[in-house]
């Protein structure tokens, strides 16, 4: 079996943690470089970290990011109470200035970019334009493949520590309720893990494309 190297952000957050927990009991994966803010606090074979206060600075570090397969960019943060400048900054600037640092040791990796479902360039929310024009920037940058991607609710991997409290009493909930719009943290990740040698036809993936390139 071919194995893989590769980047993950945001696995302090709940979907990076899930992609993270994954790819570490994933016989594909052979080593896994998080790049975060802060330590994870965690500690495994395959595990080692990049600590970088500014994402944006990614150009100036030493790491040998060219040994890498692909970048599955987890990091975001909540619309909530944010104007749009800021949002825009964390969300648009940040992550195509950490892309494009990133294809200039390495276009010929895959990156992955979690969005979210009901992006839209032209959408009535901010939240939405602003994810939107993100990942239209970074299918332009020409890495090997991007993929975009649009979960809806997704159950937490066992053992996750970063899921909010407000989210547990739905995690056996939801599934029940809209099945269509949920899948899991497992899923999510090995369709991230398959774009590396399988790849999808559409660069924007939703919930429905997002299971059936994890069940390949």
């Amino acid at each position: 079996m071919k194995t893989y190297k590769v980047i993950i952000t945001g696995a302090t957050g709940m979907v990076g943690e899930g992609v993270l927990l994954h790819c570490l009991e994933s016989p594909e994966i052979e080593s896994v470089l998080v790049i975060g803010r802060r330590p994870l606090g965690r500690q495994h074979p395959k595990l080692k970290e990049l600590i970088l206060k500014d994402f944006n600075q990614l150009g100036t570090v030493a790491e040998p990011l060219a040994a890498y397969d692909a970048c599955f960019y987890c990091a975001g943060i909540s619309s909530i109470g944010m104007n749009e400048a800021d949002y825009s900054f964390i969300t648009y600037d940040t992550t195509i200035n950490f892309a494009q640092a990133l294809i200039k040791l390495n276009p010929a990796m895959v990156f992955n970019f979690v969005s979210g479902t009901h992006t839209r360039t032209e959408g009535k929310q901010m939240w939405q334009r602003v994810k939107g024009r993100t990942e239209d920037k970074l299918m332009e940058l020409g890495f090997r493949a991007q993929y975009n991607f649009r979960p809806g609710f997704m159950k937490p991997v066992k053992g996750q520590q970063n899921v909010r409290w407000f989210f547990k009493p739905l995690i056996a909930l939801f599934p029940l309720i809209l099945p269509a719009q949920t899948l899991t943290l497992h899923q999510v990740a090995q369709a991230m893990i398959n774009t590396i040698d399988k790849g999808y036809p559409n660069p924007v993936l939703e919930i429905s494309d997002i299971k059936a390139l994890a069940a390949l």
